[in-house]
């Protein structure tokens, strides 16, 4: 482990942290003053110990745990969604990507990992105090060379085009799709997020009108399980819905819009 390491520091409480470890510093909580030099050169999956006795594992974060762990100013997407889309969007390294509603940054968080080191994130968000709560936690891991914020209503346009991709996480993304479409480029990739099924018929009757194809509707899950051989069962909750995907492609003006019936979707099945 090094200087400038993110780390997770994983105690008895399962209640973890992540630091950045700096040569001097210290993590202070109740169980005690972890010192960051007693840290730094270990080994990662060891255990170090506060001057209270208490100890800590020390792991390296994972993507998941990186967005667990922002500083919330608003509600997040959650890991089991981000990481469908970012499959079903071909977001990797090199994608251009536009998101409008910053939020406090998780996705954001997500997207600048997946395209670096080529590629680049563009974030708008209309409220500047909630996007500066967004660029503190980037910067705190490191990411925030990958994303250009701006703080403007998306509804006033966005300045790129020929994007890869545009997700939107606003409470109206309809009034948005004009600008998407703009900014995409040919066959690019939309996705939007909403929690109610009311706003989902709007988006897609909005979809067909604006040269949007393909268009898909999903909602994920999550159960998981105690990890405990003797009484492996699930917990006694779950996250269950937390929003609607509506994904969509790009098409060029003037193209027909193929729609599936849901008749045609259940022969699609039978023949799988």
């Amino acid at each position: 482990m090094h200087e400038g390491d993110l780390v997770l520091l994983s105690g008895a409480d399962r209640k973890p942290a992540i630091v950045r470890m700096q040569p001097g510093q210290e993590y202070q909580t109740h169980h005690g003053v972890l010192s960051h030099d007693a840290v730094i050169g270990s080994r990662w999956g060891e255990s170090v110990q506060t001057h209270l006795g208490y100890a800590y594992t020390i792991l390296p974060p994972s993507l998941d745990e990186m967005i667990r762990d922002v500083h919330r100013a608003t509600q997040i997407i959650y890991p089991k969604e981000i990481g469908y889309m970012l499959m079903k969007m071909n977001i990797g390294p090199g994608t251009h990507v536009l998101e409008a509603g910053t939020g406090s940054g998780g996705l954001t968080l997500a997207l600048a990992r997946m395209v670096q080191p080529d590629g680049h994130v563009y974030s708008y968000e209309a409220r500047p105090d909630i996007q500066a709560t967004a660029q503190k936690n980037l910067e705190r891991v490191g990411l925030d060379a990958y994303v250009t914020f701006k703080v403007r209503d998306a509804e006033d346009g966005f300045d790129e085009t020929g994007l890869d991709a545009v997700i939107l996480d606003v409470r109206e993304p309809w009034l948005l799709l004009q600008q998407a479409h703009a900014a995409l480029r040919g066959g690019g990739f939309f996705c939007s997020l909403v929690p109610t099924v009311n706003q989902v018929g709007v988006l897609l009757r909005n979809l067909e009108l604006r040269s949007f194809g393909f268009t898909e509707v999903e909602e994920l899950m999550l159960r998981p399980y105690k990890a405990v051989p003797a009484r492996l069962r699930p917990v006694d909750r779950m996250i269950a819905h937390t929003g609607y995907l509506i994904f969509a492609r790009a098409l060029l003006a003037g193209t027909p819009v193929p729609v599936a019936e849901p008749e045609d979707m259940d022969d699609t099945e039978d023949d799988l």
